[in-house]
């Protein structure tokens, strides 16, 4: 297995970027075709633990806009072979002085493009 295939992680690097693009615009129809539309995808965040494509659309549809804005640290994308990825990065947001965010993703290359089958966000003290 090759591990980070120039074609295939720039690739994912774009679908993260994709991503984070509509996570801080609150696109949520970007967001739901981003995650694998299956009972077995999902998400754990930062106040939800959501199980299943249903529960994750459910949760962005009633989510706030308000306060999305944030700057990425230490972002890691990892292709493994030439479908599978992980994507691990810390955030900061202005309304959350002294705090540090945690996110994880694991991608898979399905027939419709890269899909967020599990996802992991939490938040923590910087220290």
């Amino acid at each position: 297995m090759e591990i980070d295939s120039p074609a295939v992680k720039a690739e994912v690097e774009a679908v993260f970027a994709e991503y984070e693009k509509a996570l801080t615009t609150n696109d949520v129809a970007t967001l739901d075709r981003l995650f694998l539309d299956a009972p077995t995808t999902i998400r754990y965040g930062g106040g939800e633990n959501l199980y299943g494509y249903g529960e994750i659309a459910a949760f962005r549809a009633g989510r706030s806009p308000a306060g999305l804005a944030r700057r990425l640290a230490r972002t890691v994308i990892t292709a493994y072979g030439r479908d599978f990825a992980t994507a691990s990065t810390l955030f900061y947001r202005d309304g959350a002085p002294g705090k540090v965010g945690r996110q994880m993703q694991t991608w898979v290359r399905t027939g419709d493009g890269w899909k967020v089958v599990a996802a992991h966000v939490s938040v923590i003290d910087d220290v």
